[in-house]
């Protein structure tokens, strides 16, 4: 008998090991976050949340997502039950993990501040004053030195150390500067101009423009694959995803998406990306290595972002 639960034991513990991740998706206009089973694209839970929820990130454990009426509500990812509220101040956008998942920043657009969440204590433990009006993002490099702050007033990513909690650059990338990501080995990052069109490629080392992509209309998200040999950008309006390749700076695919594509997030293993649609109220499924649509799973009422775990 023993050996047969021992036996039951460990084969629950490998299916476990091996299960696809889920993948959270706020959808705004419904209070609620979509949750998503990888393995089969189907919706299998819904978490009802506050006003407006839109950034959404995902540690081992926890789901963070900012409520427009000015909190970041915590949930634990089991129960899936929420667990705390952390007051930042109204209107807060994107939220992003740093890479060993103790600090949680947030871009506070009534009060252009940059809210740093300590994930142990669940409060705020530093604010950084931003110096574009309605910062959006704020994305740790994976190193965990910087954090790079767009706004959607401004043409300008800030520059934001982490060590002394300060903004000590503001680089001109483009008008209205939206979505960020880092390579994996934090030497570069790439930052969606919205109305200039174009994605904007920095050199950390010296925070600096090396080139400039020409996009599609309304380029917005960017989701980094994780070999770091490819970047995904949502173009808002065209309705599409491009892919950048990092070796030539040069766009090698365009895959049609959905209406208004929003914010983006791959699986861990970078096979499959997953795109909010914000006006088809929907995430569109692409296969990461053929560039190609494979599904479209309706959520709920104007998906803002993705976050996979």
């Amino acid at each position: 008998m023993q050996t047969l639960f021992a036996a039951a034991s460990a084969l629950f513990l490998l299916t476990t090991a091996h299960a696809a991740p889920f993948a959270y998706v706020p959808n705004e206009g419904s209070a609620s976050v979509s949750v998503i089973d990888t393995a089969t694209d189907r919706v299998v839970a819904t978490i009802q949340t506050g006003e407006k929820p839109r950034g959404i990130a995902a540690s081992s454990t926890r789901l963070f997502v900012s409520e427009q009426t000015g909190a970041v509500t915590v949930y634990d990812l089991e129960s899936r039950k929420q667990v705390a509220r952390i007051p930042v101040g109204q209107s807060p956008e994107a939220v992003y993990l740093s890479s060993d998942g103790k600090m949680l920043s947030v871009a506070v657009e009534e009060s252009n501040d940059i809210a740093l969440i300590d994930t142990d204590a669940l409060r705020v433990a530093r604010t950084v004053r931003a110096t574009g009006k309605n910062p959006e993002h704020a994305v740790f490099s994976p190193d965990g030195k910087w954090i790079y702050a767009s706004a959607e007033e401004a043409d300008s990513v800030d520059v934001i150390s982490v060590a002394e909690g300060a903004v000590v650059r503001s680089v001109k990338v483009g008008e209205r500067p939206r979505g960020i990501g880092f390579l994996p080995d934090s030497s570069r990052a790439y930052v969606a101009a919205e109305h200039a069109d174009v994605v904007a490629v920095m050199e950390v080392a010296r925070h600096a423009v090396i080139a400039r992509v020409k996009a599609q209309s309304r380029a917005n998200g960017i989701t980094v694959h994780p070999d770091g040999k490819h970047v995904f950008v949502s173009a808002g309006g065209t309705g599409a995803v491009q892919v950048l390749d990092t070796a030539t700076n040069a766009i090698v695919a365009t895959t049609e998406v959905c209406k208004r594509p929003w914010n983006m997030a791959l699986t861990p293993d970078g096979s499959k990306l997953y795109v909010a649609c914000g006006r088809s109220n929907a995430v569109a499924v692409v296969d990461a290595r053929t560039y190609a649509k494979i599904g479209e799973i309706a959520v709920g009422t104007f998906p803002w972002g993705v976050a996979v775990r």
